[in-house]
């Protein structure tokens, strides 16, 4: 696995890290229940991090594997039955150790391609089966590793430049030209591409010109165990958890503050609610400030402009093993993002039971059941996004009967159907490279 400008270990909800952090840890650890040897490379951020980090990892009887023993699984040449093999990650050097933009990044792709490329120096030839990026940036390196190991080169994009330029919000910089190039470079090079949607694998034949018969569908999972509904008075318990009040409706939003989640459009919102007379809701922003450290900021300003600086509460991002209570407390929760290849912050909330108002763009149209777990809510007008947030909140029989509804809608997604299928496209690239 190949994760170049995040690491998968990183705190998903600010800067740079996101869903694509939850995708390549869960499917990582998926595979490795399945018997695969995974190793993950990603840039290292600071000198004090350890060169590899050893996650999970289980003997037959249950134990967890740690020093020689995790590494006599790792190198044996078969893995015995029953063993689920540890997940490595690699932090690799490569460029200052400080978290540069990603418009700086292709600049060390040459330093990073280095980098991995010795780790086979450690290990016996034919080692890898299969390299498998995310992202433009580690796709680049993905082909040059690929190459070199004489394996396939599995991609999955996860945001397109060109679909993310077609819906820029307000203030938004496009995506730059030298990302436009490596996307398509990646897509021509790679054996696999891997679409988290119909309308993502339509995005890459239509916009990049991909190989239909080189596109395949899976959809990511949901950790189901950990998102799961709230047992009778769940809500009021996780409000006092998180601090929350018990006496106000509360719409969550869960993700980056940055222009392409358009938090923005919620807190607009809330100001027509005001405007109009209507009851306004406490609009609860988990997550941290991306693109522009001055967003989180910018926020708060529009929120006093508006007149709702009393009904917008940012929180930092929370620890996976929290966010099910945030979730829980909340009435609703609204994703009203600009451009998303599949959206986990909704297939998250519904499998706990939650009903999310989500934008009619992207792969949120496929996470979202129209009607059934929530609503899809079309275009980004803040006036129609209070008439969506009154009309949720005002009735509590139909969100009730959504909540019930979402968790079946999200029981799609599981992380070991998605690993299944992830082999599946494997041994087809395999078959496709040969």
């Amino acid at each position: 696995m190949l994760s170049v400008h995040t690491s998968p270990l990183d705190q998903p909800g600010t800067g740079d890290a996101g869903g694509m952090n939850v995708y390549v840890l869960e499917l990582s650890r998926a595979l490795a229940a399945r018997g695969a040897r995974v190793e993950i490379f990603t840039r290292a951020t600071s000198s004090d991090l350890p060169e590899t980090v050893v996650l999970d990892g289980t003997t037959a009887d249950g134990r967890v594997l740690a020093g020689t023993e995790a590494r006599d699984v790792l190198l044996a040449a078969d893995v015995p039955a029953g063993v689920v093999p540890p997940v490595l990650v690699h932090h690799v050097p490569a460029g200052p150790f400080e978290a540069l933009d990603k418009n700086d990044l292709p600049g060390v792709l040459c330093a990073m391609a280095a980098g991995v490329l010795r780790s086979e120096a450690a290990r016996r030839p034919g080692w890898y089966d299969v390299v498998h990026s995310h992202y433009w940036l580690s796709g680049q390196v993905g082909a040059l590793a690929a190459q070199r190991w004489e394996v396939p080169l599995v991609h999955t994009a996860h945001t397109l430049a060109r679909v993310k330029n077609a819906s820029l919000g307000p203030g938004d910089s496009p995506e730059p030209t030298v990302r436009i190039v490596g996307e398509e470079q990646v897509v021509a090079e790679a054996d696999a591409l891997v679409a988290s949607t119909p309308v993502e694998a339509r995005e890459l034949v239509d916009l990049y010109a991909a190989d239909p018969q080189r596109v395949h569908v899976v959809e990511p999972g949901v950790d189901l165990d950990r998102f799961a509904p709230a047992a009778p008075g769940g809500r009021e318990a996780a409000r006092r958890a998180v601090g929350l009040p018990l006496d106000r409706q509360v719409v969550l939003f869960a993700g980056r503050v940055q222009a392409l989640k358009a938090p923005d459009v919620l807190v607009r919102a809330l100001g027509v609610l005001k405007a109009t007379g209507r009851p306004v809701p406490l609009l609860v922003v988990l997550g941290g400030p991306s693109g522009r450290v001055t967003a989180v900021r910018e926020l708060l300003a529009l929120a006093s402009t508006c007149g709702v600086a009393d009904d917008v509460l940012v929180h930092p991002p929370a620890p996976r093993h929290r966010l099910p209570l945030w979730y829980h407390a909340a009435d609703v929760v609204a994703m009203p993002s600009r451009s998303e290849s599949f959206g986990l912050v909704a297939a998250e909330a519904q499998a706990s039971g939650v009903p999310v108002l989500a934008a009619a763009v992207g792969g949120l149209r496929t996470v979202v059941d129209d009607g059934v777990s929530g609503r899809l809510v079309p275009g980004h007008d803040p006036a129609r996004w209070a008439d969506a947030v009154a009309d949720a909140l005002a009735d509590d029989d139909r969100r009730a009967a959504w909540g019930r509804a979402a968790r079946g809608v999200a029981e799609r997604f599981g992380w070991d159907t998605a690993a299944d299928q992830l082999v599946k496209v494997y041994t087809v690239a395999a078959e496709q490279r040969r």
